[in-house]
């Protein structure tokens, strides 16, 4: 059972940075794709980031130029850096993984409220 543990969420103010991380438990082990989530109330979970496990990252446009997912095999890590927060990256982060098997795993979710 892979399970998901985040942290780093807060309250920033507009153009700061935030640094969030994925903890998985039992490492990397049969995980094929960390990723990053977020949503707001009334829409859908959105991906923001993902990194597989041959480091290949891929980033929605959105956040594109202002984000770096990183991975820490050492750490069982999974890391989100955000640059120049604006509001609309208020949101809760969840982190995801996915199974060789094709089990898909969630974490509880950390806040992110960026104040203007």
């Amino acid at each position: 059972q892979v399970q998901l543990v985040e942290s780093g969420g807060g309250l920033v103010r507009a153009g700061g940075s935030l640094r969030l991380s994925c903890a998985v438990s039992g490492g990397f082990v049969g995980i094929s794709t960390v990723g990053w989530y977020r949503q707001t109330p009334g829409l859908q979970r959105e991906l923001v980031a993902s990194i597989t496990t041959a480091g290949i990252t891929n980033y929605s446009d959105s956040v594109k130029s202002r984000c770096t997912i990183s991975r820490d095999n050492a750490k069982n890590t999974v890391s989100l850096q955000i640059n120049n927060l604006k509001s609309d990256d208020t949101a809760i982060y969840y982190c995801n993984a996915r199974h060789w098997t094709g089990n898909t795993y969630w974490g509880q979710g950390t806040q992110v409220t960026v104040s203007s």
